[in-house]
């Protein structure tokens, strides 16, 4: 019998006013906790956070509602599988020891169903981004997280915050050409014969065939929030 797969992307915790993260927050916990009786394993692919630092023995307040649920996921044996997006990269083991999830730096090949799957959160696969990506290697070090880690987390948590705002707004505002840079990536992993490739990121909901595949985003939370759901097709079911 074949097994039921969700997954999400791009919920970005912490992002606006605490009155929209509450109601953000609410969804996305009755969310988790529709996924603990109605999938076998959750995927989430990225950003999950709009800013995430984790110090060793401090972890950001407020988010104390969605690591319970993800918790009791884990524990009610449902694999989750958390990539790592470009807002909320800075974990250290609080996630795979105490909760009991599975992070992923990059994207990774799964089978589901007899089926190909290629997932990632899709950050440093646009074209026209060399900036990111150089970035990307520095931020991602463990010698700048190591540096990092030495600023009160009050401090740390704070420019985090101001920090991936100010990345958001120029990555609004960036023009990386007339292709869709995700799209080309996905084609390519298509002719190498997956069948589904998912990625996130970009914020724009998108379910496309390319050949014998399909190239899938789930937008974001922060504008449409839905989940994909997999079991013998795939489909994007909005949550409202």
């Amino acid at each position: 019998m074949n097994k039921t797969y969700f997954f999400i992307s791009d919920v970005h915790l912490g992002l606006q006013s605490r009155e929209i993260e509450n109601a953000k927050e609410r969804k996305l916990v009755e969310f988790l906790n529709f996924a603990k009786n109605n999938c076998n394993e959750l995927f989430i692919a990225g950003d999950l956070f709009d800013y995430w630092f984790e110090y060793r023995r401090v972890y950001q307040k407020g988010f104390f509602r969605t690591l319970t649920a993800l918790q009791d996921l884990a524990e009610a044996g449902i694999k989750v599988h958390y990539f790592i997006g470009n807002h909320d990269f800075f974990h250290n083991g609080f996630f795979e020891k105490e909760i009991g999830l599975i992070l992923y730096q990059n994207p990774s090949e799964f089978r589901l169903n007899n089926k190909r799957f290629f997932i990632g959160h899709g950050d440093g696969l646009v074209k026209n981004d060399l900036g990111y990506n150089i970035l990307k290697v520095i931020l991602r070090s463990r010698f700048t997280q190591f540096l990092y880690s030495l600023i009160h987390p009050d401090i740390g948590v704070t420019l985090a915050s101001h920090t991936s705002k100010s990345s958001r707004d120029y990555t609004s505002k960036k023009d990386y050409g007339e292709e869709d840079g995700l799209f080309e990536a996905a084609k390519k992993k298509i002719d190498e014969g997956y069948d589904f490739v998912l990625f996130g990121h970009l914020h724009r909901k998108q379910f496309l065939n390319y050949k014998n595949g399909y190239y899938i985003n789930l937008g974001s939370w922060i504008t449409e929030p839905c989940y994909g759901k997999f079991t013998d097709k795939f489909e994007i079911i909005d949550i409202k």
